[in-house]
């Protein structure tokens, strides 16, 4: 796992929920591809790298800031030509928010406060402008995006308040852009940039067209030694050519595949029935003692034992992992503390004290005032759970 200070982008459409109650699921899909098709080119002719979509959202990194805002402002700009003879549910209204920071790499996805943040700035981005952090204001350059303050905000989990703001409308005419035009101009007449994400996901694609490889060689090559015994006579160099392709091709694909057999053992416990899971766990454990990486095998340890539902030993493991600095399983424990699950809750909650992690302070601080499901209910009369005491306990080991 590496760090990068990156740019993190937000976007989603204003609306969309409501909106997808009224909408048949063609007409839902209609409005999501014609989305994607505007979005999408502009993030990569600026720059940026997809890391995910879910639903209306994209999550979206740069390598600049400045890039990051301009590309926002590109998109606001073509939708705003969009909308112009849109009207009600034809129209796409989409709020933006970026942040900038340091943030974890691993396995394709971006992890750390700086995604937080962009998440929870989204909540408080409105339709139609570009809204960012004072972090990203400070960063990047502001002699090529005009920009003003807008407000200062406390965000759920975030322990101090976040100065906002937002890109210039510069247009004053009506019938133009409102950001102007010049970074959409500049995006359609680019070609799009290659990613270090495109490149992984041409990697993925020349691992199944090797796959495909694979399979068509072994079954020529088959063909052929049947065919070759029937006649009595064997072509050795043609059946080792199509061996020997069929056999590249299989070590090409399990190169790109092989790292996330771990996960998929993982996987494979938690969608198990519980008395069908005593293969699938040894399968697991046995990946798990494969990984080089301490910290890694106590995080996939976690992962094991929480598949099983072991919510102690899982809160065990993943602070032994955070300890022996796995950013991953500090994020997994603040995580767990939203869980549906009293008992995973309540013990990420003492293991988050234990390691007085300060950024778990907000997220504690919830739940220390909010509770969830499962909080005081009692267990055959005996005992009971109750994470909101378990993050009061977790905030006072942290000093507060």
């Amino acid at each position: 796992m590496r760090t990068a200070n990156l740019a993190i982008v937000f976007t989603d459409i204003k609306g969309f929920t409501e909106r997808t109650s009224r909408q048949t699921l063609e007409e839902n899909q209609r409005l999501l591809a014609t989305h994607n098709g505007l979005l999408e080119p502009l993030f990569k002719a600026w720059g940026g790298r997809i890391i995910k979509t879910i639903g209306d959202a994209f999550l979206v990194t740069f390598e600049s800031p400045t890039n990051a805002v301009l590309a926002g402002a590109a998109i606001q700009d073509k939708l705003w030509l969009h909308n112009r003879d849109k009207v009600g549910d034809e129209r796409l209204d989409v709020r933006i928010a970026i942040n900038v920071g340091e943030v974890r790499l691993d396995e394709g996805d971006v992890f750390g406060e700086p995604v937080n943040i962009a998440a929870r700035v989204e909540g408080e981005a409105d339709a139609g402008e570009i809204t960012f952090t004072e972090a990203v204001y400070l960063s990047m350059n502001r002699a090529e995006v005009p920009s003003e303050a807008w407000k200062t905000v406390e965000l759920k989990g975030i322990p101090e308040p976040v100065k906002l703001y937002r890109v210039s409308r510069v247009a004053t005419d009506p019938a133009q852009p409102p950001f102007g035009g010049k970074a959409l101009e500049k995006a359609e007449a680019a070609p799009a940039r290659t990613t270090s994400g495109e490149l992984s996901q041409k990697a993925v694609a020349l691992a199944v067209t090797a796959a495909e490889v694979a399979s068509k060689a072994v079954t020529t090559g088959a063909k052929l030694v049947q065919h070759s015994m029937q006649k009595q006579a064997v072509d050795r160099r043609k059946v080792a050519g199509y061996a020997g392709a069929g056999l590249a091709a299989l070590a090409l694909s399990w190169l790109l595949f092989g790292p996330n057999a771990t996960e998929r053992a993982i996987n494979a416990v938690a969608r198990a029935p519980k008395e069908g899971r005593s293969e699938p766990i040894a399968e697991a454990r046995k990946r798990i003692a494969q990984e080089k990486d301490a910290a890694l095998r106590s995080y996939y340890s976690g992962r094991l034992a929480e598949a099983t539902g072991d919510a102690n030993s899982a809160a065990s493991y993943y602070q032994s992992a955070a300890r022996a600095g796995s950013g991953k399983a500090e994020d997994r424990l603040i995580e767990l503390l939203d869980d549906d699950s009293c008992a995973l809750r309540s013990a990420a909650a003492s293991a988050l004290g234990d390691l007085k992690l300060k950024r778990a302070r907000g997220a504690l601080k919830d739940l220390a005032d909010d509770g969830g499901k499962g909080d005081g209910e009692k267990v055959l009369g005996l005992f009971g759970c109750n994470s909101k005491e378990a993050a009061a306990e977790a905030l006072k080991r942290l000093g507060e």
